[in-house]
């Protein structure tokens, strides 16, 4: 019998103990910052001359590993480890597979703060946000191990007096994971193990900002009990090692987390026939976001309130699912409006290490650039409520920033900034307000602030985002419980830590016997 799934807690820091722990973790992290890390094809340590350095963006002079960095002649052995273990691992159990995740989401909780603090050096996250990625992580692998005990059976047709037909998933082959920097533990984990259950094999290209991440949780893999060849790391640069991977004729699938421009650039490239392929290749793509938090006139306003500043700031508003719109009815809109302005203002931006800070850095020099460039876009588009100031003296740091009365057209309202800024525009009535937040080419997440239950159902209906929280924020899906992803230009509609997300790694065969 398959064990029930419950997702694992998250880790409450105003117990001493807690705390402790962590601040010991940080120790820990401190006590190996600077060290080497290889590649790993076919299960060979391969150590190069280039290296990826990882600097931590909260203090720019802190190195916190210095990665291998693949090339093409070395993604080309990568991808023939991976084609030759393949011919095994799809013929390996579904429960033996599975185990290998159990196994991982053990050695991951022992180590859950150790993760959680290397996170809060590599990725500039906050105590709390690091430990929900970890605590995400370590769902991926339960959920999807579970998942793959569901699946192994296949599903059931009908058979006719003489015959015997069966319906079975078969995994697809070597699939490219290239994974975001902004869950530099959770996503990278779960698109990772989510083909490797499958039964698939894997070349793991992580975001060049937070490599080290990515290696100590291959080590992890291969603790577990990983065969060599499965899980091959191959960290370099997207337009030489991920270009030549995506376009090749032995990758059958492309799992890709990152932004628009990215994802489309892959959709291309993907489609394209190279000599001696003989299928098409199959994309799972999550992309990017311009969620917004509609607050309704019938509503809990001082929810509402702290919903956009928790949705809209946390992790620096580095998340696809980040609040970046705030959309309210025009009776309640000055009073939400100032309450928010009211509840940024006292937010402490610095060094996550250290927790009394809400907010950490941005991740490097070119995101802090670009979001600065919008937050002048926003001065000429809207009025400026709050924050607005940055600092890269020592890190990247942004101040929130919150501007008012935006036309819903503005580029401010309209294009995905990723970072610690949101736009307030007015709506007529609730109508205008669902058609508002409709009015961008994305459709991930949404929030619907409001007491009317007509209002819900007709947001249920109408508001067009994968994810739609109702008297909530727009940030935090649980794995198996919120599986999350969105529409349009949000990516390929694939749901993440949901009933069928595996089945996008496999590809169904009937067989047939006659008695």
């Amino acid at each position: 019998m398959i064990q029930p799934y419950k997702h694992e807690p998250l880790t409450d820091f105003s117990v001493e103990e807690n705390r402790q722990a962590y601040l010991n973790a940080l120790k820990t992290v401190e006590s190996y910052l600077g060290q080497e890390y290889e590649l790993v094809i076919g299960g060979e340590k391969i150590s190069t001359e280039e290296k990826i350095i990882s600097y931590n963006p909260a203090n720019k002079q802190e190195v916190i590993g210095r990665v291998s960095k693949a090339n093409k002649e070395l993604a080309e052995k990568a991808m023939q480890a991976a084609v030759e273990t393949f011919k095994t691992w799809k013929k390996t159990k579904a429960e033996i597979r599975a185990d290998v995740l159990f196994k991982a989401a053990a050695i991951l909780r022992r180590r859950k703060h150790e993760f959680s603090a290397l996170m809060t050096k590599e990725a500039g996250k906050p105590w709390r946000e690091a430990d929900a990625d970890t605590a995400e992580a370590i769902d991926f692998l339960e959920f999807y191990g579970r998942q793959m005990l569901r699946l192994k059976d296949g599903m059931p047709v009908q058979s006719r007096p003489n015959e015997f037909n069966r319906y079975d998933y078969i995994p697809l082959g070597v699939g490219i994971i290239i994974s975001p920097w902004n869950f530099p533990l959770a996503i990278m984990a779960g698109t990772t193990v989510a083909a490797i259950v499958s039964g698939n094999t894997v070349l793991l290209k992580p975001a060049s900002a937070t490599p080290v991440i990515a290696a100590k949780f291959v080590e992890v893999m291969e603790e577990a009990g990983l065969p060599k060849g499965v899980l091959n790391f191959v960290p370099g640069s997207g337009a030489e090692v991920g270009d030549y991977l995506v376009d090749h004729k032995d990758t059958r699938f492309v799992s890709f987390t990152g932004s628009r421009d990215v994802g489309l650039r892959i959709f291309e490239r993907s489609a394209k026939l190279a000599d001696g392929q003989i299928w098409m290749k199959r994309l799972i793509a999550e992309m990017g976001g311009k969620d917004t938090i509609v607050v309704d006139s019938e509503a809990d306003l001082e929810w509402a309130a702290q919903s956009i500043v928790a949705s809209a700031f946390g992790f620096s508003g580095q998340k696809c699912s980040a609040c970046s719109r705030a959309v309210v009815v025009k009776d309640v809109y000055d009073q939400v409006l100032n309450r928010v302005v009211e509840l940024t203002n006292p937010l402490t931006v610095g060094d996550p290490a250290d927790q009394g800070n809400f907010m950490g850095p941005v991740i490097d020099q070119n995101a802090f650039v670009k979001i600065n460039e919008y937050i002048e876009i926003g001065k000429q588009e809207g009025k400026l409520m709050a924050g607005g100031e940055s600092d890269d003296s020592t890190g990247f740091f942004i101040k929130p920033t919150i501007f008012a009365d935006l036309d819903s057209k503005a580029r401010i309202m309209q294009e995905e900034i990723f970072g610690p800024v949101v736009g307030f525009a007015k709506a007529k009535d609730f109508t205008e307000a669902i058609e508002i937040a409709n009015n961008t080419e994305y459709g991930l997440t949404g929030a619907v602030i409001t007491k009317n239950r007509a209002h819900m159902e007709q947001a249920r209906q109408d508001f067009h985002v994968g994810n739609l929280y109702f008297n909530r924020g727009c940030t935090g899906a649980i794995v198996g419980y919120q599986p999350f992803g969105g529409f349009n230009m949000s990516g390929t509609d694939s749901k993440a830590g949901g009933p069928d997300y595996l089945l996008l790694h496999m590809q169904a065969k009937t067989t047939s016997e006659l008695y």
